[in-house]
C-alpha cells in the first residue's frame, strides 16, 4: 500500500490487493447496482461485491475516510481502477477491449493505461474525493510513463434513439483522429452518427452529458467510432481516449504546492 495524499480525514491510497480493494468492490456494487440499476449476476448479487477478472491485474486508487475506518475494514468512499499495458498486461486484457477494437490505437509516447470502475459514495460527492483521485492519477501517469489513457464512458439508458443528440455530438465534435481512434467491435457496434451537425445544439447537449464524461472532454478527451449497448449496466458506452500530456502539469501545479511526502506501508 502507498499513501499518496490526505485532505482532512480523507486519505488517498494506491493498492493492489487487500481490504481496500474489497471495500472498493463493495462501494462499486452499491453505486453501480443499487444506485444506478445495473443487473447483477447471481454471484455478484450474493456477494454484494462488484468483482471481475481485471481487478487482480490492476492497481487501485482508493480514498478512505479515516474517521470511519479500522485497520481491517477501511471505509472506502471513492475509487478508480488503473490497468497499464505491459508487464504481462497487454491491451487485450483491458476491459475496454471487450467492447472496442483497440488494435489501431497507439500511445503518442509511453504506455497506455485504462481508467475504469470509477465511483464516489453519494454522501461524498462534493468534489474533494474526485480531486484526490485525479491527483493520484496525475502522480501515477508521471511515475509510470503513461502516454495515453482510455476507457469506457457511459451514457445512462440503452435506447440509442433517445440518446441520439449526445451520440451525434460526440461523433461530430469529439471524434478521435486515426491512430487514436478505437472502434466498437463489429458484433456490438451501434452507429453514433445519428443526426447531422446542423441538427445538434452543442451547448444543450453538453448540459445533458454525465459530469465525468464532461470532465474528460474538457481535459482534452476524444471519442472512438461507434458505441456499444451494455444491457447489464443499463448504459450505452463510448470509448474515451485522453492523451496524458498536460494532465500531470495541470494537477501538479494545482495540488502539489503543499504536497506531503508519499509514505509507504506494507
Amino acid at each position: 500500500m502507498t499513501i499518496m495524499a490526505r485532505a482532512n480525514q480523507l486519505q488517498l491510497r494506491l493498492v493492489r490487493k487487500g481490504p481496500e480493494v474489497a471495500a472498493a468492490q463493495r462501494l462499486r456494487y452499491r453505486v453501480f447496482y443499487e444506485e444506478m440499476g445495473a443487473v447483477a449476476p447471481p454471484a455478484v448479487r450474493a456477494s454484494r461485491s462488484d468483482e471481475d477478472r481485471f481487478d487482480a491485474l490492476a492497481d487501485h486508487l482508493v480514498v478512505v475516510d479515516l474517521d470511519r475506518s479500522t485497520r481491517q475494514r477501511p471505509h472506502v468512499v471513492g475509487c478508480y481502477r488503473l490497468l497499464r499495458e505491459g508487464a504481462g498486461r497487454e491491451r487485450g486484457l483491458f476491459y475496454t477491449a471487450t467492447e472496442f477494437d483497440l488494435s489501431e490505437v497507439k500511445a503518442p509516447k509511453g504506455v497506455m493505461m485504462e481508467l475504469g470502475r470509477s465511483c464516489v459514495a453519494p454522501e461524498y460527492r462534493n468534489g474533494t474525493v474526485m480531486q484526490l483521485l485525479w491527483r493520484g492519477i496525475a502522480d501515477y501517469i508521471d511515475v509510470h510513463g503513461v502516454g495515453l489513457m482510455l476507457g469506457c464512458a457511459s451514457l445512462p439508458g440503452t435506447d440509442p434513439e433517445a440518446l441520439a443528440p449526445a451520440l451525434a455530438y460526440l461523433h461530430h465534435y469529439c471524434l478521435a483522429p486515426e491512430g487514436l481512434r478505437p472502434r466498437a467491435l463489429p458484433d456490438r457496434h451501434v452507429d453514433a452518427d445519428r443526426l447531422p451537425p446542423e441538427a445538434i445544439d452543442p451547448c444543450a447537449v453538453m448540459r445533458t452529458l454525465p459530469p465525468l464524461l464532461k470532465a474528460y472532454l474538457r481535459m482534452g478527451g476524444m471519442i472512438g467510432e461507434g458505441a456499444v449497448v451494455d444491457h447489464a449496466f443499463n448504459t450505452i458506452d463510448v470509448c474515451l481516449v485522453l492523451p496524458a500530456a498536460g494532465i500531470v502539469d495541470r494537477y501538479q501545479r494545482r495540488c502539489r504546492q503543499r504536497r506531503p511526502g508519499m509514505a509507504e506501508a506494507a
